[in-house]
């Protein structure tokens, strides 16, 4: 990595106005409270503006409205939070390879290699593959066969593709990821289950980034359907024939059901679960530990779990849970017997 970036570089970058040194450079990233001297660092909500008197980094990102709160070197943005995030990959060594073929690959005679390719030790790179220019295949991936990858994309170590499978341009897949795994089909029969073989795809678009240990299922007729700029943290399950809109994110945990049809810039937070069948629209944003047991229609928040409570008052919540239908229909006859005495006494009164 170069010897850091100087202002001038970092604000042509984030198309920042410049306060300060435009030569001073910085040479790492830190948080506000940690920063020193050589360090850029951000401020994005006012809620941290108490640290700036006391920061000690050699810049700041932040925005016009706490710029003056801050006398050293600021970059001045609309949005401090993207431009940090823009800026980290300059600081991520991890993200610079050099385009090899390790001797402890195997890759097939005729797979399709791009310019600039980096396939690591013990990988293992299956007949009529194709990678696109600048990808990254990391130490211990399989790659079945016929599988597409666009330009730019980054399989980490030990990530598994199964055949077929097409993934887009500038995707990340962490370690541990599974892509394209059989779907859960199975028919009943006398003689046990019967396995319902998956003869679809599992396609994924561009800008696509899936989290460590997560499993993504083909279709069984149909392709499973991941859009373009989808982000799915680590641990989640996306079932047969699933299809998520573009710019969705999912968080950890969270488990969507067969032929479940997910909108685009939804987000789904942990341990959510989404029942097979359904459809949420677009804009849907659902809280964590809800059960999605039906179809949403209409953008806007929702929740279904129930927050902590003192386990002995929980136990008694949990008890009367039970006895809410009863309670509805008890509170429904008490409302119209009291109708029907306000209706008595009226005619009384007018007698």
């Amino acid at each position: 990595m170069k010897q850091g970036f100087t202002l001038t570089e970092l604000a042509q970058l984030l198309g920042a106005q410049l306060i300060g040194d435009p030569s001073f450079r910085v040479h790492r990233l830190a948080s506000l409270t940690s920063a020193t001297g050589d360090a850029l660092s951000f401020v994005a909500n006012e809620g941290y503006a108490k640290y700036l008197p006391g920061c000690q980094a050699g810049a700041l990102i932040l925005n016009a409205d706490l710029a003056p709160h801050f006398a050293g070197n600021r970059l001045v943005v609309a949005k401090p939070y993207l431009a940090y995030a823009r800026v980290s990959a300059l600081f991520d060594p991890h993200w610079r390879f050099e385009s090899v073929i390790d001797p402890g690959a195997s890759v097939a005679d005729d797979v399709k290699l791009g310019a600039g390719v980096f396939i690591g030790p013990g990988a293992v790179v299956a007949s009529g593959v194709s990678l696109g220019d600048g990808v990254m295949i990391g130490p211990g991936s399989v790659i079945g066969a016929g599988v597409v990858i666009g330009d730019r994309t980054r399989l980490e170590a030990r990530v598994s593709v199964y055949h077929s499978v097409v993934i887009g341009s500038d995707c990340v897949i962490h370690s541990g990821a599974v892509l394209g795994s059989d779907g859960f089909g199975f028919a009943p029969s006398q003689d046990g289950w019967q396995k319902i073989h998956q003869l679809g795809r599992l396609v994924i678009g561009n800008q696509v980034e899936i989290g460590a240990n997560s499993t993504l299922d083909r279709g069984a007729l149909e392709d499973t359907l991941i859009g373009d700029g989808v982000k799915i943290d680590n641990l989640v399950h996306i079932a047969h024939n699933v299809h998520i809109g573009r710019d969705t994110a999912i968080a950890a945990q969270t488990g969507v059901a067969g032929s479940a049809r997910i909108g685009a810039s939804c987000t789904l937070a942990g341990q959510v679960g989404v029942v097979g069948h359904i459809s949420l629209t677009d804009g849907v944003h659902i809280a964590a530990k809800s059960l999605v047991t039906g179809s949403i229609t209409q953008a806007g928040n929702y929740a279904g779990g129930t927050s902590v409570s003192p386990t002995a008052e929980w136990r008694r919540n949990t008890v009367r849970f039970r006895h809410l239908d009863d309670m509805a229909k008890r509170i429904k006859q008490l409302e119209k017997t009291l109708q029907e005495v306000r209706q008595q006494e009226v005619r009384q009164k007018d007698a």
